[in-house]
């Protein structure tokens, strides 16, 4: 166990990771990580996410589908403008 200090940059708080915890984890500058809140209350629990080769999609409904086709159609006329701009 190793004691870290909190310090501020810009408007969050910050820990940093210890480079031998890193280095076991895999978590490498730039990684995306999701920061939770313990269900005690009195832990912060750091998960790495899903590398996005890995990360499972879900199928697209046909309930979306029908609604995206209906909002393209919709704004069909807005879309081509914006997309000539």
């Amino acid at each position: 166990m190793r004691i870290q200090t909190v310090f501020k940059a810009g408007n969050s708080n910050v820990v940093a990771i210890p480079k031998n915890l890193s280095e076991e984890l895999q978590i490498k500058p730039g990684q995306k990580v999701r920061v939770e809140k313990s269900s005690d209350e009195d832990a912060i629990i750091i998960r790495k996410t899903a590398n996005s080769k890995t990360a499972k999609t879900k199928p697209i409904t046909k309930e979306f589908k029908n609604w995206l086709d209906k909002v393209l159609e919709e704004d069909k006329e807005i879309l081509d403008e914006l997309a000539n701009r």
